[in-house]
């Protein structure tokens, strides 16, 4: 057995934990903080409360609220010059994956020469980065702790990573009742992201003995308590347990890498701009019974973490999970693809491009052809 598991988040976890932040911020000897977030943080008056903590601290305060859902290059780079004219030497972000994951981008230009798309793929990030803090307000993509930034080149049409270990944030901060005015429907899909993260980094090849403990445990924790945050979104035990299995579900893909959901899902966000959540929930279920024949053992396992009735027989017990998923996806509103605004002669489009998506490496069943693509993205519809 021989394998390699990184871990570098340090975390301050807890109701009220923002309190924290100014703290926080005077322990990195912080003069200029850029504080990021977007819209919907600002509407749900959470960018008030940090600013307030953040004030405490009694440094200059650079505020980018143009955040946008599936971040750009473009935005990156935009957010990047006025963090380099001010002299930014922290950076705060508040939000979901989109502000966190701007955040870490924009914080590699604060170091390392642009354009950001130089910096696709795995550990191309030459220098340190500086000091980042991160305040999550959706319990789903797990950017927070892991050393992922993803991205959109408009150029290209296609959603890319920067994959480093230098882009874990240094310090995050999680306050579950920052989650409390997510509405349902975001919920929901953000939830169905985490859950898309336990399953998809259990059965890759890239899994270890460490990477499938804590996929299974975050699994266990956010399928609990996913339907519970939904129905009523200020149950704080909910809540705090699903910011809980997402950060266990983040230490698990964040070493084990993801599959061909996602491959399909950063297509659908980089043509149709699909919420992240959303484009991997829609298509999850029937990505996981096409992978059973390939890892049934494992969607038992799987299926056994969640408690659901294995009945001894392999070949039916393999497709519990994705049987599950799809009643799940159903119970929390989870839409299909043509009520996304997708439309079939979309769909050899998508999965051309699927195919060349990097993420199928690590998919447990290899040899994926267009054919199966449209199979899925047809069922999907």
């Amino acid at each position: 057995m021989a394998f390699e598991f990184f871990v570098k988040s340090d975390i301050v976890f807890g109701r009220d934990s923002v309190k924290e932040l100014s703290k926080v911020v005077q322990g990195y000897q912080a003069k200029k903080v850029m504080l990021v977030y977007d819209a919907g943080v600002k509407a749900a008056g959470i960018a008030d409360k940090v600013l307030e903590s953040l004030k405490e601290a009694g440094v200059e305060i650079i505020i980018f609220d143009k955040v946008i859902p599936n971040p750009t290059n473009q935005v990156v780079e935009e957010a990047a010059q006025i963090a380099q004219e001010a002299g930014v030497d922290t950076f705060v972000a508040v939000g979901g994956g989109s502000s966190i994951d701007l955040t870490k981008a924009v914080d590699v230009l604060m170091t390392n020469p642009g354009p950001i798309s130089q910096y696709g793929g795995i550990g191309m990030v030459k220098n340190e980065l500086l000091p980042l803090i991160a305040i999550p307000t959706t319990a789903g993509t797990s950017s927070e702790i892991t050393n992922v930034s993803a991205l959109i080149d408009t150029e290209k049409v296609i959603k890319y990573v920067v994959i480093d270990n230098k882009l874990v944030p240094s310090k995050v901060i999680i306050d579950p009742e920052f989650t409390k005015t997510m509405p349902a429907s975001v919920t929901a899909a953000t939830g169905m992201d985490a859950i898309t993260h336990a399953v998809e980094s259990y059965i890759s090849n890239m899994a270890t003995p460490l990477t499938e403990y804590n996929s299974l445990q975050g699994l266990k924790i956010i399928y609990k308590n996913l339907p519970a945050a939904v129905k009523d979104g200020s149950n704080m035990e909910a809540r705090e347990q699903m910011m809980l299995g997402c950060v266990i579900t983040g230490f698990g893909f964040s070493n084990a890498n993801l599959g061909l959901v996602h491959g399909i899902a950063h297509t659908l966000s980089a043509h149709f701009q699909l919420a992240h959540g959303m484009a991997n929930a829609t298509v999850l279920p029937y990505v996981m019974a096409y992978n059973a024949e390939s890892c049934p053992e494992k969607m038992v396992e799987l299926a056994k973490a969640i408690d659901l009735p294995v009945s001894g027989d392999i070949e039916k017990d393999k497709y519990l999970l994705s049987e599950e998923l799809l009643k799940l996806t159903k119970e929390l509103g989870i839409r299909t693809l043509s009520e996304q605004g997708i439309k079939e002669e979309d769909f050899d489009m998508l999965a051309e491009d699927v195919l060349h998506e990097p993420v199928l490496g690590f998919n447990p069943k290899q040899g994926v052809t267009k054919e199966d693509v449209l199979a899925i993205l047809k069922k999907a519809f």
